[in-house]
């Protein structure tokens, strides 16, 4: 006699297009609710994630800016600054695993990471996904600099990435490609922005259960 074997319905396939700026803690606490999302759904989806560039300051000087100045002057008050970063901070500790949120550090010119992004989504979109992840772990909660090239080829190396140091080393690698992204997302007036198959959007940084919702809505 045969075996007996479940129906099982076969996975939909899901594109997630994410416009993202790495300097944007928001930015950060949106793909940590994506992920949990993405785990959540995966018996039901098959995920193609990519992501792609914003410059939410794009005269950050090459030597970049302190971060926490920088916040104080965003908002108009060092009070209001830190009535923000107590918000952001409590959503990372309570919610995923105690990170500890870190205002202080250098904000630097993103473009080298943004062309390490470009390069990686070459190589393997899921690769690219667990690189941005790598990366602004770092940058949110231990002070590490965006624009340190080190720490950049660091993280590359340890999610498996071959040749990102050949690459960065020439400025032009990737720069075309990197600006005519942030020129075609600019109308985006606010970042995280998600878009589901090429037909859902949402922006912010949604709870997880929003994004379920996009997922379902995305695949019909």
């Amino acid at each position: 006699m045969a075996a007996n074997h479940p129906f099982r319905v076969p996975k939909k396939p899901c594109t997630v297009d994410i416009i993202s700026d790495p300097v944007c803690p928001w930015c950060f606490i949106g793909k940590k609710n994506l992920d949990k999302a993405l785990e959540e759904a995966d018996p039901l989806y098959v995920f193609e994630l990519r992501w792609h560039p914003f410059q939410l300051y794009p005269d950050i000087p090459k030597e970049g800016i302190d971060k926490k100045k920088h916040s104080e002057d965003k908002h108009g008050s060092t009070h209001i600054s830190e009535v923000v970063e107590m918000r952001i901070g409590d959503i990372l500790r309570t919610t995923y695993d105690a990170l500890e949120y870190k205002l202080s550090g250098i904000m630097g010119d993103p473009l080298d990471y943004h062309r390490l992004v470009y390069f990686a989504g070459e190589q393997d979109h899921d690769m690219q996904h667990d690189l941005v992840d790598e990366i602004l772990l770092g940058y949110f909660t231990e002070e590490k600099d965006i624009a340190d090239r080190e720490y950049l080829l660091e993280c590359a190396g340890k999610i498996g990435i071959e040749g990102a140091a050949e690459f960065l080393e020439d400025p032009n690698n990737g720069l075309n490609e990197v600006t005519e992204d942030i020129k075609k997302y600019s109308r985006t007036k606010q970042v995280p922005y998600y878009v589901f198959n090429g037909k859902v959007d949402c922006v912010g940084a949604q709870p997880s259960e929003v994004f379920m919702r996009a997922f379902e809505a995305a695949t019909k």
